[in-house]
Parts: structure tokens; C-alpha cells; sequence
């Protein structure tokens, strides 16, 4: 066996939860290994769509407009009956006001994760590809994984019989992050439990090179009877994702489907013609319903497909997985560098299993509407609701209630224990909110909190210019924290409700800590105290 190696976090997996983490560790200067089995980054597209959380998330790593030129913003989705257009949805810009990324955008997995390793590699650090984990043990101080090589016939059958401890390398960090799919082998070591359900239902992905008389950027639904047919413009000449479900399958354990069958239904849904002139890749599948009973267990943490799986619907699995890394990595930062106590890491568990358990639910609810075999149902589905949706998706009010759902931005932790609502009783936006996006100075105002710390942000009518207080918060706590005084605009007051001065604390993750009218240094000496253990 080689020598111990010791680093501070290892990660075990390298798809886009994984690779998000290592990038934001990077960011705060934290040291880590991240290995994975495969041999390098997936050359399927997979997960499709980039919501505008995650760009913003991107957007702090440089990488967002990057993948906005590569990717292809949604512009609508036609909702098609009997190969007629039913309703529309203008995606364009639903969220226009609300994120400086107002769109959905898609952008097939295979880019995301290649987006990320280039950013890994770029700041001098490197995946160990094919490389398992076999053992995990852990105690009050840290972790000692044991990974070895995957042989030739383990990356295509899954074998481990060919490997000896002799092979192995021992890795002692500190803290260890399982991002490593569904059939989580840290999830297994760790013997924590994954409830939830297998839906009957038989569904299809193909990736296919097809002729279509489709728009450029628009999405098609097409139902029938107990069909249904989504298909997606990718990047590319005739490029595009075809999913649907197989109820002539549903409730056999091992059905064999030929290619040619779905190719069929495609074309007996959509009702429109359609030649499909190559075939990239297709494959059935079962949708699981699933969560780690717990996201942490000691010094071991879960995220992305590892923690929860659900239904694809709304494209949330990816943005979700992203967003586990993101709210970890600050965490695990600041107890690792000694300005947060260890109980900061029990939020992991108590914000992203919460969220977990509302997205399992909402994307349940969505994907059997897609897919209900009950005749009402089908009936309302067909004829009503397509119009019915893109009828009130032209006003802003149910744009500013849709897009925040479909996007995340609008995931808060208002009930969870990082939230401190002394004060923000009268304010619109409360504590566990996300920062509302506003421009400001001809900007985004996101481009303010950049840097990975926490944010006190003084909204000033022009009367003071907090000099003092920005001096003595930068002074004492400049690793920690910095400050920003921003204009009292009208936009600000409409969103905050507020039309004097105020203060928030911003987390590094973008959701504020505490918002309030007592504008002093003790309100933010007093959180970092009481609320994350260091002042």
C-alpha cells in the first residue's frame, strides 16, 4: 500500500455536484482530492437544462457567460394536440427583473461538468480518474478512505474481485463529501438509509439527429390518450433530446425495447412529420424516488444524486445536486479555517434535507400530471390546460410566481436556524432569502458580493456614508466578512418594502443572515457570535 495521503476534504465523485464543490473549495483556498471511476468527464448530454441559480452560482466563478454563448436559451414550449399547437409558454425572459439570468438554458450535462473540470484545471488541480472508493472510517477528528485503481474490466462490469489492499492509496482528510451518484458507495459505507419509491412507469431518452420543422429554442409537448412526447433542440444542425413514457411497459421487470418502437410513437404523438437520420444514444428507464434519510453523518456529507433522486421533471436534478455543493462549501470553509464552529455544519443537513423532501413532492405531483392514466385527467390535461398556462404566463404576476420555482431562486431557509428575524418583521424579504436582484449603478448588484464571504450590505438615503462602521467591521474582520453601502433606490424599496435605511447580512451563499433598521456593529458581531460560534 502507498504512502498516507492527507488532504482536508475528499471527493468522491467528479460530475457536476462534485466538480461545483472542488470549484468552490477553490475559491476559498481550501485544500482537497476529488476522484471518480469513470475516466474522465461524460460525453452524454444527460441533464439538460441550467436554471438561472446556478448560473448566478457560475456567474461568481466567471463561468456563466461561457455557457450562455455554448447553450441555447429556451424561448418557448408549444404544447401540441392531434399535431396542432394547443398553447404556448414564452420562456424568453419569464424572469426578467428577478435574475440577471432570466431564462432557462439549455446546456446538456457533458458541457456543464467539462465547464467545471477546465475550471479545476485552470487553477492547478486535477481529478484522479479511475479511482474507486473501498473503505471509509471516521472518528471526532477525522476520515480514512482507502481508493484503488479501477481495473479495465471494473470501468465496463463493475468488478471489484481483481483488487487486492495492496493496490490501494489511504487518504486521511478531514471531511469527506459523497457526490457519487444514486448508488452511492460513501452512502453505502455509511449505512444510511434511502427511502422512497420506483414508479411503475416505463419511460425513453434517445438522443437523436432529426428532421423537424421545429423552432429554433422551442420546446414541443405533445399528449395522447396516456402519452406524452417532450422534445428538445440541442446545440447543433437537427440536434435534439427526445423523452417520453412507454405505457405498453409499465410493471414489467426487465422489458427489452427496440429502438424502432419508440421512434414510432414518437411520430404517432407529435403527429407532424419527423425523420429521424441518426441515433446517438437511447435508453429506457424507471423513475426513482429517493432520499437520504440524513445528509450528514459525522464528518461525512451527501449531496446531489447521492442524497435525493426524483422524477426529471422541470430539469431539477442537476441545478439541485449544484446547489448542495454550493451551500456546503462555505461551511465546510469556514469551520476548516477556524472562523465558524463545527455545529455550522449540522445547516448542511437541516436546509438541503428540507428542500429535498418540498422538490421530491412538487416534481411527484408535476410528472403524474404528465403521465396520469385516470381519463379526467387526460381530458383536462389535453384540452385545457396547455392554454390555460400560457394564458397566464403573459402576466408578470404569474410570471414572478412561476419563475422563482422553476429557476431555485426562490428556495429559502426562513425556518431553518442560520435565519435570524428579530428585525425583519416589516420587510418584505425576510431572513433565509435568497438577495433579491436589483441593477444598480448600471450593474448587477450581484457582482458586489463576488468574493467568498459573508456581505454587510448599508442601503443609504445619501444622508450618511457609514464610514465608521465600514471601517470597524473591515478592521476586526476582513477574513470573514467585507462591506458594501448601495443607494436606497426606488427598486430596493419596493422589493425590501422599506423606504429608510437598512442593513443586511448576506451569507456566502447569497441568503441573507439578518436584515434590519438597527444599523450598528453589534447586530453583526452578535450573529457571527451566537449564531455560527466565531466573532
Amino acid at each position: 500500500m502507498n504512502k498516507t495521503v492527507k488532504t482536508d476534504v475528499l471527493i468522491v465523485g467528479a460530475g457536476p455536484t462534485g466538480l461545483t464543490l472542488a470549484a468552490q473549495l477553490i475559491r476559498y483556498g481550501i485544500n482537497f482530492i476529488i476522484i471518480d471511476q469513470k475516466d474522465g468527464v461524460t460525453n452524454l448530454s444527460k441533464a439538460l437544462v441550467v436554471h438561472a441559480r446556478t448560473l448566478e452560482i457560475f456567474d461568481e466563478l466567471g463561468l456563466a457567460q461561457q455557457a450562455v454563448v455554448n447553450g441555447e436559451i429556451a424561448q418557448e414550449a408549444d404544447f401540441l394536440i392531434n399535431g396542432r399547437v394547443g398553447g404556448k409558454i414564452d420562456f424568453g425572459n419569464m424572469g426578467q427583473g428577478l435574475s440577471p439570468f432570466p431564462y432557462m438554458l439549455i446546456y446538456e450535462q457533458s458541457k456543464t461538468e467539462q465547464l467545471l473540470y477546465d475550471y479545476l484545471q485552470k487553477h492547478g488541480h486535477e481529478v484522479q480518474w479511475g479511482t474507486k472508493l473501498t473503505t471509509l472510517k471516521q472518528d471526532q477528528h477525522g476520515v480514512v478512505a482507502m481508493v484503488m485503481p479501477v481495473s479495465e474490466q471494473e470501468q465496463t462490469q463493475a468488478s471489484s474481485a481483481a483488487w487486492t489492499e495492496e493496490n490501494g492509496q489511504a487518504i486521511e482528510a478531514k471531511f469527506v463529501v459523497g457526490a457519487d451518484g444514486a448508488s452511492s458507495p460513501v452512502r453505502h459505507l455509511l449505512n444510511i438509509g434511502f427511502e422512497g419509491t420506483t414508479n411503475a412507469r416505463m419511460f425513453f431518452v434517445a438522443d437523436v439527429e432529426m428532421k423537424f420543422a421545429g423552432d429554433a429554442g422551442t420546446l414541443y409537448v405533445a399528449f395522447h390518450d396516456n402519452f406524452f412526447i417532450l422534445l428538445v433542440p440541442m446545440e447543433g444542425t437537427q440536434h435534439w433530446r427526445l423523452i417520453g413514457n412507454l405505457p405498453d411497459y409499465d410493471g414489467q421487470s426487465e422489458p427489452q425495447v427496440n429502438y424502432e418502437e419508440i421512434e414510432q410513437k414518437v411520430k404517432d404523438v407529435i403527429q407532424q412529420p419527423l425523420d429521424v437520420t441518426k441515433v446517438r444514444w437511447f435508453s429506457t428507464y424507471r423513475v426513482h424516488t429517493r432520499s437520504a434519510e440524513t445528509f450528514s453523518l459525522g464528518r461525512c456529507f451527501l449531496a446531489g444524486d447521492a442524497a435525493h433522486i426524483h422524477t426529471p421533471a422541470g430539469g431539477q436534478g442537476m441545478n439541485t445536486g449544484i446547489q448542495d455543493a454550493y451551500n456546503l462549501a462555505w461551511k465546510v470553509a469556514f469551520v476548516l479555517k477556524e472562523m465558524a464552529a463545527d455545529t455550522l455544519l449540522a445547516t448542511y443537513n437541516e436546509e438541503r434535507l428540507e428542500n429535498a423532501k418540498k422538490l421530491l413532492a412538487s416534481t411527484d405531483k408535476f410528472f403524474d400530471l404528465m403521465v396520469n392514466g385516470n381519463r379526467l385527467t387526460r381530458f383536462l390535461r389535453d384540452n385545457f390546460v396547455p392554454g390555460l398556462v400560457g394564458f397566464l404566463a403573459q402576466f408578470g404576476v404569474t410570471r414572478e410566481a412561476i419563475f422563482p420555482s422553476i429557476s431555485q431562486i426562490g428556495i429559502n431557509y426562513r425556518q431553518q436556524s442560520l435565519s435570524q428575524h428579530v428585525d425583519d418583521t416589516d420587510f418584505r424579504v425576510k431572513a433565509g432569502d435568497r438577495m433579491p436582484y436589483f441593477r444598480v449603478e448600471g450593474g448587477n448588484v450581484y457582482t458586489h458580493f463576488h468574493n467568498p464571504k459573508f456581505h454587510v450590505i448599508l442601503f443609504s438615503d445619501g444622508e450618511q456614508d457609514f464610514a465608521n462602521l465600514t471601517n470597524s467591521l473591515t478592521n476586526q474582520y476582513s477574513d470573514r466578512l467585507d462591506t458594501t453601502v448601495l443607494p436606497l433606490l426606488p427598486r430596493v424599496v419596493h422589493l425590501f418594502g422599506i423606504d429608510e435605511p437598512f442593513m443586511v447580512l448576506l451569507r456566502p451563499d447569497g441568503h441573507i443572515a439578518l436584515i434590519s433598521q438597527t444599523i450598528n456593529e453589534f447586530t453583526v458581531i452578535n450573529y457571527l457570535m451566537n449564531t455560527i460560534g466565531k466573532g
